[in-house]
């Protein structure tokens, strides 16, 4: 019995160029270079500067996606990002010090 081939891995590093994220996302390369230049996306650059596309990247794009189809404007969308991105943080920095305080009265 032959085991199935392995799903690649997730990763938060950069590896897919820009020809590939576009067809992974199907976004095309114009509209992700229109997206980084509006700050909604940041790929990583390569040593000799070529856009490097991650998984968390792609989720990006799917996410700006949701909200452009929704009639959201890319200003508005960076609002949105910003905010939610904010929410996760003080999410995180909340869990983190309840844990702190149950571990102090604990």
């Amino acid at each position: 019995m032959q085991t199935p081939p392995s799903r690649p891995r997730r990763t938060g590093k950069g590896v897919y160029g820009i020809s590939v994220a576009s067809e992974l996302s199907g976004v095309v390369a114009p509209t992700l270079r229109l997206y980084e230049q509006h700050g909604l996306l940041s790929p990583a650059r390569s040593d000799g500067g070529t856009r490097r596309y991650s998984d968390d990247d792609l989720d990006r794009v799917h996410r700006i996606t949701e909200l452009t189809d929704a009639g959201i404007n890319l200003t508005g969308i960076a609002h949105i990002l910003k905010l939610q991105q904010d929410n996760t943080q003080l999410t995180t920095d909340n869990a983190e010090l309840r844990a702190e305080k149950d571990n102090d009265h604990g």
